[in-house]
Parts: C-alpha cells; sequence; structure tokens
C-alpha cells in the first residue's frame, strides 16, 4: 500500500470513526436545564472533542493497524 492511498484510507476511516463517537455522553442543554440565553435547547452542555478525538484517534489507530496487516500479509 503507498503512502498517500494509506493516509486517504485512515483520513477516511478517522472521519467514519469520529461521526460514530460523537453522540456518546453528550448531554444537551434541555437536558441538563443548563440553559444559556439565545442559544438552541439542544446544543450540548460540553461536547468534549479532544477526548473524543483522541479516542477516535486510537480506534482508527487499530482499524487502520488490522486493515494495513490484511493487505501487505499476501
Amino acid at each position: 500500500m503507498t503512502l498517500p492511498i494509506s493516509l486517504a484510507i485512515f483520513f477516511t476511516i478517522w472521519w467514519i470513526v469520529l461521526f460514530a463517537v460523537l453522540p456518546f455522553g453528550v448531554r444537551s442543554q434541555h437536558e441538563d436545564a443548563d440553559m444559556a440565553p439565545g442559544t438552541d435547547p439542544g446544543a450540548p452542555v460540553a461536547p468534549r472533542l479532544l477526548l473524543k478525538a483522541a479516542i477516535t484517534t486510537g480506534v482508527t489507530c487499530v482499524i487502520f493497524a488490522g486493515l494495513w496487516w490484511y493487505v501487505n500479509s499476501k
């Protein structure tokens, strides 16, 4: 697998995993009864995006390593 193809596959897997991880642990302002004036009630209180990006990167590395091993083991 060449480097550009590997990077493209990693990037694609990363985004797919990110969209799977984003909803975990999110509480809306309406659920917490912590409404900021002028905001949507469905807006998250604390999205913790850096933590989710780190989790996404870890999961993606595991998936990509398995894929890389499968492709290069033949």
